[in-house]
């Protein structure tokens, strides 16, 4: 009987997305380890970004600091 837990950032992941993830992780386990896809359970759960820390900091501290430097899209007039 698995038990996959798959957990992301809360950052928009789609509910077509979680679908194919729930496919993909039963078929997986399904075809590796021989398991039964009617006893394989998925588990997809989204962790704030304030939640989740990379390098020492925050995904959400991270992001803004990526958006920061992203250049300024110049508008011509």
């Amino acid at each position: 009987m698995p038990y996959i837990h798959i957990q992301v950032t809360r950052e928009g992941v789609t509910p077509a997305q979680k679908t194919e993830l729930i496919a993909g992780a039963t078929e997986l386990v399904v075809r590796v380890l021989g398991k039964d896809p009617a006893t394989t359970f998925v588990v997809i759960e989204e962790v704030d970004t304030d939640n989740w820390g990379v390098a020492g900091q925050s995904v959400t501290a991270l992001r803004r600091q990526q958006l920061a430097a992203m250049p300024m899209a110049t508008t011509k007039a």
